[in-house]
C-alpha cells in the first residue's frame, strides 16, 4: 500500500515575525553541517551569517534566494489584508 502525503507548507503556519525567525533558525540548525543550505542559496555559509547577522544588510536578491532555498515564499499584501489575516 502506497503512502499518501498531503501538501504541507510552513508558510501556512508562520503568522508572526518571531515565528519566521524561529523557523529560519531551525532550518539552519537542521543543516547537516555540510553547508547545503548555503549551497542552495549560492553563497558561502559565512556570507549567510554576515547577511543575516545583526549588522547584515542583505539585498532583496539574497533574501529571495534564501527563502526559495528554504521552500518559502514572500508575499506582498496591503495593510488591510494583513489586519484581516
Amino acid at each position: 500500500m502506497a503512502e499518501e502525503y498531503t501538501r504541507w507548507d510552513a508558510a501556512d503556519y508562520i503568522k508572526a515575525e518571531d515565528d519566521a525567525r524561529l523557523y529560519l533558525e531551525a532550518c539552519f540548525e537542521e543543516d547537516p553541517g555540510d553547508g547545503s543550505a548555503a549551497l542552495e542559496v549560492g553563497i558561502t555559509r559565512e556570507g549567510l551569517y554576515k547577511a543575516l547577522g545583526p549588522e547584515g544588510n542583505p539585498s532583496v536578491a539574497t533574501v529571495l534566494r534564501i527563502t526559495r532555498a528554504l521552500g518559502m515564499q514572500i508575499r506582498v499584501a496591503y495593510q488591510e489584508e494583513l489586519a484581516q489575516a
